[in-house]
């Protein structure tokens, strides 16, 4: 019953904040006319409408709405998988150095002037990045068919190092228009959304977001240890394995068009675990939501706190994120006491 209401609350505040992010901003959009203009443009209706407010509307505010949901949720549902897969509520996808690698390949696109040439360059160089430095990690970290996660977690602590070591190389070598293009994608932000990236992105982590709800009982069994999982003819390895490389797939497509978001995967999982449990056929959902609602709710503030000017979604995400992970390790060292 209590997951029932849980999954009610975050349906309803789903759709509040969908249509708060439509008609709040700095040009207001009546309610009314909202609806005019989506019909207009998604059914075909014929209601008399502004034609600038349509394009503030249709083309700039709706494409960052849907962006923010779905960088959310893939945020969200990827860190929840990875707090299974390690059995840790303090993990991310961080810590497979995914935001690294997507981080070098983001700074490599400008570096060399692709992203100057097509907006798909610095999105499709940071994909390949995170794809790359979480199969490096995964398979530093394999031996004869086995992966310590103690090893895994160590491995993606020195790759991200070594990465951000990279970054900071380039960096410095780069000219100060491409600096400050490299230093507002890693502060996180949604400001330049367009229905392309939407488009880009919408596929990978709705299917990615499908399977891990699909496996969820897999995922469960897998918590449980390898000895359990092997017990009832689970492969241990390559369920591990799956589960990275979807996460991974589906973290990496999210940060290529956001940028350096942080906190979204570590804080909604946990307060979501919190909620209803640590069942994933129930948490993958609730997580998916939670995210999207989070971060939507994160990016409105971001562009109507301080209008005219916007502040990056990534620094509000990172200021209620890190006083909440720092209150996760108080309450695991205090439990640690007892």
């Amino acid at each position: 019953m209590r997951k029932k209401r849980v999954f009610i609350v975050l349906g309803f505040a789903l759709a509040v904040i969908f249509i708060l992010g439509l008609v709040i901003g700095s040009v207001a959009m009546p309610l009314e006319e909202t609806g005019k203009i989506l019909a207009n443009e998604l059914f075909g209706a014929e209601f008399p409408v502004s034609e600038a407010r349509t394009n503030i509307l249709f083309n700039i505010r709706f494409p960052r709405v849907l962006l923010s949901m779905l960088t959310g949720m893939g945020f969200a549902v990827s860190g929840a998988v990875i707090q299974g897969v390690y059995k840790n509520p303090m993990a991310d996808t961080g810590v497979l150095g995914i935001t690294s690698g997507a981080s070098l390949g983001a700074i490599l696109a400008i570096a060399t002037g692709l992203s100057a040439a097509t907006f798909l360059a610095m999105p499709l160089m940071a994909v390949a990045g995170a794809l790359l430095t979480a199969f490096g990690v995964f398979s530093f970290s394999s031996r004869k068919g086995k992966v310590s996660v103690l090893t895994l977690v160590l491995a993606g602590i020195a790759v991200s190092t070594f990465l951000r070591a990279m970054v900071s190389l380039i960096l410095s070598y780069m000219e100060e228009g491409q600096m400050k293009e490299y230093l507002y994608w890693s502060m996180g932000s949604l400001s330049s959304t367009r229905w392309e990236h939407v488009k880009l992105v919408v596929l990978p982590i709705l299917l990615g977001t499908t399977w891990l709800f699909w496996h969820a009982r897999k995922l469960n069994i897998l918590m449980l240890g390898e000895e359990e999982a092997q017990s009832v003819g689970l492969n241990p390895y390559r369920s591990r394995k799956q589960f990275l490389f979807v996460t991974s797939l589906i973290t990496a497509m999210a940060v290529c068009v956001s940028g350096g978001i942080q906190f979204v995967g570590l804080v909604i999982p946990h307060i979501i675990r919190l909620l209803i449990g640590a069942d994933n056929r129930y948490l993958i959902p609730a997580s998916a939501m939670g995210g999207a609602v989070f971060l939507t709710f994160c990016d409105l503030l971001a562009r109507t706190i301080a209008v005219p000017a916007e502040i990056a979604v990534g620094i509000l995400t990172a200021v209620i994120g890190a006083p909440y992970f720092l209150y996760l390790i108080y309450r695991s060292r205090k439990e640690q006491a007892r």
